[in-house]
């Protein structure tokens, strides 16, 4: 589970306390987008943690089924991944996290520019879940731990998910706002791009659009 730390000094404690994004039409323009600036590499984040859970189900789901369709437990002369089964869980957990992990992202329906920050710490948080047992490992892991490995997967990745909502409803807030000043003419996209010139060029997201990915 993540939480939220009131008074947090963590991003995610920031971008989704109290008064955050509660009176956003009160904020001086370069407060509002520094803002959604900061909601937005959050979610980057969070998304990048999604993918590599998401790689990981796929990877204990896809070791299932080929136990479902050899008739097979999977701990009858597997161990250690000895056998032959062995050479096909790496073929196929390098192109499940080539797909998740490592490809381009798909599905959220809104794009992203921003790389994520927290990468290792994100790689070494979602492979702590099954302890000691990495995943190349799974053709020695037993039904039951295969059930409970997935298990744990999916409350993590259920709980990223959450999170993850919950700031891109931060995002959406502040880039309404950007949108209704650039409509009004209190705020310009000249001056944006001015913006966006001293700094990284990496940010101006106003106006995305929101949209549930279809493993939400």
């Amino acid at each position: 589970m993540i939480e939220v730390r009131p008074g947090g000094r963590r991003r995610i404690d920031r971008v989704l306390a109290p008064g955050y994004a509660g009176d956003p039409e009160s904020l001086p323009l370069p407060t509002l987008r520094e803002r959604r600036d900061e909601a937005a590499q959050e979610e980057t984040d969070l998304s990048y943690l999604r993918r590599l859970l998401h790689a990981r189900i796929d990877i204990v789901k896809a070791e299932q089924l080929r136990r479902a369709t050899a008739g097979t437990e999977g701990d009858e002369g597997d161990e250690g991944g000895e056998s032959d089964e062995g050479g096909d869980v790496i073929a196929r957990l390098t192109a499940i996290l080539s797909d998740n992990a490592l490809g381009p992202a798909t599905g959220s329906g809104r794009h992203q520019t921003l790389e994520p920050t927290r990468a290792g710490e994100y790689r070494r948080a979602a492979e702590a879940l099954v302890g000691d047992a990495t995943l190349s490992d799974v053709v020695s892991l037993s039904e039951e731990q295969l059930r409970e490995t997935l298990e744990s997967y999916g409350e993590q990745e259920a709980s990223v998910s959450q999170r993850r909502r919950e700031v891109q409803a931060v995002v959406d807030t502040f880039n309404a706002e950007l949108a209704r000043r650039y409509a009004q003419g209190t705020a310009s996209v000249d001056e944006l791009l001015d913006s966006q010139r001293a700094g990284d060029g990496t940010h101006g997201t106003e106006g995305t659009a929101t949209a549930e990915d279809d493993r939400t």
